[in-house]
């Protein structure tokens, strides 16, 4: 069963953010919430240091340019929070049957999709084609072909 996980994303304006909803399935959903912080956001700290990156190779992960996360700033940037969460919501889904968060991450970066010529899912994600990416898994998960 769907899991909603809430998030406060500054939109851009200074005087007012707006609820976003990302839809979680299973252990993508605790997997994603272990990162929150109090306020909804997604702590970039605390999935950099689990998933054994540098912030430079997390950076690159997630189609930032690798100063972006060495600036305090811009780790509650939208696009930042964004990408994050695309990330580990298409990791947690995988999580369980890939064996582990480092075997996860390692199918996420360089296993490739034929529902997608090839491509990973790292290089979708970068290119704003997280939303594929999550559908394709929805429907592997009910029994479909990959």
């Amino acid at each position: 069963m769907p899991t909603t996980v809430t998030k406060r994303v500054q939109e851009g304006r200074k005087s007012s953010s707006t609820p976003n909803s990302i839809k979680v399935i299973g252990g993508g959903g605790r997997f994603v919430g272990a990162f929150l912080d109090t306020s909804g956001a997604v702590n970039v700290g605390r999935v950099v240091e689990a998933l054994g990156l540098s912030k430079a190779q997390f950076a690159e992960t997630i189609g930032l340019n690798q100063t972006t996360l060495h600036r305090a700033s811009r780790l509650t940037a939208p696009k930042t929070q964004a990408r994050t969460l695309e990330m580990l919501e298409i990791v947690g889904r995988v999580l369980d049957w890939a064996g582990g968060e480092k075997q996860a991450l390692a199918w996420y970066r360089a296993e490739p999709l034929p529902a997608f010529g090839g491509r990973t899912a790292e290089s979708l994600v970068k290119e704003g084609k997280a939303a594929a990416v999550r559908d394709w898994l929805d429907h592997v998960a009910t029994g479909g072909f990959a």
